[in-house]
C-alpha cells in the first residue's frame, strides 16, 4: 500500500519526510496542497482525527498574513472553511497511509508506523 504525503514542496520538514520515506524504500505519492488543495472531506477528517490545535499552522506567514477575525474562526469557529481557503495553513506534513494519520515529521514516529 502506497502512503500518502501532503504539504508544500518548498516546505523542509516536507523535504525531510519525503527523503525519509524515499531512504526506507516506502512507495508514496506526494501532493502540494497548493497544487491540489484537500477535498472539504478530507479536511473534515482531519480535523476529526487530529483536532484544529493539532492541524492549524499558527508558526506559518498564512497565519501571521490572517486578520484576527480569520484567526478566531480557525480556532474556534469553521476551521474546515479557513483551511480550504488557505491551504498552506494546515500543518505539514501529513502522512496518511493505512489507518496512519500522522501530523508533522518525526523519524522515530515514521519507524514506528512502518514498523522499521
Amino acid at each position: 500500500m502506497t502512503a500518502t504525503l501532503y504539504g508544500i514542496s518548498n516546505c523542509d520538514t516536507v523535504r525531510k519526510a519525503r527523503r525519509w520515506l524515499t531512504a526506507h524504500n516506502i512507495p508514496h505519492a506526494f501532493i502540494d496542497v497548493r497544487a491540489t488543495p484537500p477535498t472539504k472531506s478530507q479536511v473534515e477528517h482531519w480535523l476529526l482525527k487530529q483536532g484544529a490545535s493539532r492541524l492549524v499552522n499558527k508558526r506559518s506567514t498564512t497565519w501571521k498574513g490572517l486578520s484576527a477575525e480569520e484567526r478566531q474562526e480557525a480556532e474556534t469557529g469553521d476551521t474546515t472553511a479557513v483551511l480550504l481557503a488557505n491551504p498552506t495553513l494546515i500543518k505539514r506534513p501529513i502522512l496518511e497511509h493505512a489507518d496512519i494519520l500522522d501530523v508533522g515529521f518525526s523519524e522515530q514516529a515514521y519507524a514506528a508506523h512502518f514498523q522499521l
